[in-house]
């Protein structure tokens, strides 16, 4: 059982992390892993976690609370009647595919070549969201056959390796494919429950090398940063949701593009030692 003093400066961490995603999921309307991952990461290795797990131990716990959130959201948007069933069941056979090799790939390799893989791709996103227009198109329907299987198995393996949903990934491909907006993120969401969950069984069973890992790891999701940040960000969205109906939240998302592009670029700064 690890002592207080381990504890409770990690408990701080959690508390604090999870009340920031929570507000910019709720005002921004963004994906809680982009923000976890990067910031679990620093959390664990400022308190002296390390090893050559802890790019690991970022990613599996970000989804972890993925699992939680992701239903909630699902159902709530299947209420309203925006979730698009029928493309969340033609392209479920290749995302949850993608997740399943999205682990197999995490868990072989290194903490600075997963440092770079998300610094790169969520400088992408950062990018797409900085300069993104809404007319821009790729095709007028869905796609189907095998452009749908590859794009969706992508889409399940890179969400896994960042740590991520459905929402970086998902809510762009079904926007640039004519989906409405409401319904691209009502269905995403339902992405994140084909991502999040078979990711987080495997990683449960993951039995990792490193000694170094923070307190209360099972495989390699951490329980009690799981328990912490979504209780937190359950609590703190709604506060997210009322500022976005008092403020321009497109202006908030182009800091917020400009604040991941920065982190993405400190997170690849890392990966190569520079």
């Amino acid at each position: 059982m690890p002592d207080l003093s381990e504890t409770v400066p990690l408990l701080a961490f959690l508390v604090a992390i999870g009340a920031m995603a929570g507000v910019l999921a709720g005002l921004l309307g963004v994906g809680g892993g982009i923000i976890l991952v990067p910031a679990f990461y620093y959390a664990f290795s400022s308190l002296g976690y390390g090893g050559d797990y802890i790019m690991q131990v970022s990613i599996a716990t970000s989804l972890a609370t993925i699992v939680v959130t992701s239903f909630r959201s699902v159902a709530s948007h299947n209420r309203k009647g925006a979730v698009q069933w029928d493309i969340l069941k033609g392209w479920a056979p290749g995302i949850v595919a993608g997740a399943i090799l999205g682990v197999s790939v995490t868990t072989v390799l290194r903490t600075s070549v997963l440092q770079g893989v998300f610094g790169v791709l969520a400088l992408l996103v950062g990018s797409y969201m900085l300069l993104s227009r809404d007319s821009w198109r790729l095709g007028k329907a869905m796609p189907r056959g095998a452009l749908r299987n590859g794009l969706a198995v992508a889409v399940g393996g890179l969400s896994v390796v960042m740590g991520i949903g459905g929402g970086a990934f998902g809510v762009t491909l079904q926007t640039l494919f004519g989906r409405p907006i409401h319904q691209a993120v009502a269905t995403a969401a339902g992405f994140g429950v084909l991502i999040a969950v078979p990711s987080v069984v495997m990683f449960l069973f993951v039995n990792p090398p490193s000694t170094d890992l923070p307190p209360y790891t099972v495989g390699v999701v951490n329980l009690i940063a799981f328990a912490i940040i979504v209780g937190m960000t359950l609590l703190t969205a709604p506060l997210g949701v009322r500022l976005a109906h008092r403020a321009d939240p497109r202006p908030l998302k182009r800091y917020f593009a400009m604040f991941l592009i920065f982190m993405a670029l400190n997170m690849i700064r890392k990966a190569v030692e520079w």
